[in-house]
């Protein structure tokens, strides 16, 4: 039973997103403030305890899940590679959870509440993280994350939108790439770059890292903001996450190596299906079990857990 939505204001006036209001979340079962209680699953969690959103475009807020025995969730689906500027962890993580109940495909609904489309299920999420006192930057960033997954998977026509996503963000890489290599004298192409001190060739750069997502952004229309946002993000962080990447490789090399005399490889998730697959066919029920109950609650607002 919800008493939340039963007590539900009606339409709130307020502009939605933009202010810290951790006061939107809060416990289905008692009306008071959240309190999330997460029990792991394999490589994936259920959260035991029901809680509410209340948003102010929407007459009725969203309780999440409406079957808790399930719905599962991993949490905060961010590429390994991205981890240390949008942790999967902190005080956004209720916010996370609901838009993975709001925007799930096919079967009957993971949430209570209005019915929403995946791009204002995107919209619903970037406030909601406002709400718990997430610095614009990073919750903005993740906004453009998820919606270049719904420009992929669910706008339409598909065939526009993917070739959009495609293009746009190949050719700032690509430029990134070129940029690279312009900076460092082996090719000679751009004009905003050319034969100029290194450090004008830097602010060069960075110029043409803002400009040319900007006037590629002319093409997504009232979207506009995802490309400029996704695009300038892939042209300053280009290098970090090259490095990071081969960082990555080498650790999973070094990994794969340490880890085999064990049966276990450098995949969590792989690990994990192996150990149940194994333990279904000795005693027991198979499950692997981490199994215990995991309260969370939100972090102070600026203190992410990592």
């Amino acid at each position: 039973m919800t008493e939340g939505p039963e007590t539900a204001p009606g339409p709130v006036a307020e502009r939605p997103g933009g202010t810290t209001r951790p006061d939107r979340f809060y416990d289905a079962e008692t009306g008071g403030p959240l309190q999330l209680q997460l029990e792991q699953d394999g490589d994936s969690f259920r959260v035991l305890r029901r809680f509410g959103y209340r948003d102010p475009a929407h007459r009725e807020p969203f309780v999440v899940p409406a079957d808790p025995g399930r719905f599962r969730t991993d949490l905060a689906s961010i590429p390994w590679m991205f981890a240390w500027l949008v942790p999967g962890l902190g005080s956004h993580l209720a916010a996370v959870i609901l838009h993975d109940a709001l925007v799930r495909p096919g079967g009957p609904p993971d949430h209570e509440g209005p019915d929403v489309d995946r791009e204002e299920a995107d919209r619903i999420l970037r406030d909601a993280m406002a709400s718990l006192g997430t610095p614009r930057l990073r919750r903005w960033l993740m906004w453009a994350g998820v919606m270049l997954a719904t420009c992929w998977s669910a706008l339409s026509p598909r065939w526009w939108w993917r070739a959009l996503v495609t293009g746009t963000l190949g050719v700032v890489g690509a430029l990134g790439v070129v940029a690279t290599l312009d900076l460092l004298d082996v090719v000679d192409v751009l004009p905003w770059m050319g034969p100029r001190p290194w450090w004008v060739e830097v602010l060069g750069g960075a110029a043409g890292a803002v400009a040319v997502p900007a006037v590629l952004a002319v093409l997504w229309g009232r979207r506009w903001r995802v490309a400029l946002i996704a695009g300038v993000a892939l042209a300053f962080l280009l290098h970090v996450t090259a490095a990071v990447l081969v960082v990555y490789g080498v650790y999973r090399v070094a990994e794969t190596v340490v880890s085999r005399p064990e049966g276990m490889g450098p995949d969590v998730a792989e690990n994990l299906e192996q150990a149940t697959t194994g333990a279904a066919g000795g005693s027991g029920d198979g499950r692997v079990a981490a199994g215990h109950v995991a309260p969370v609650a939100p972090s102070p607002p600026g203190r992410e857990g990592r």
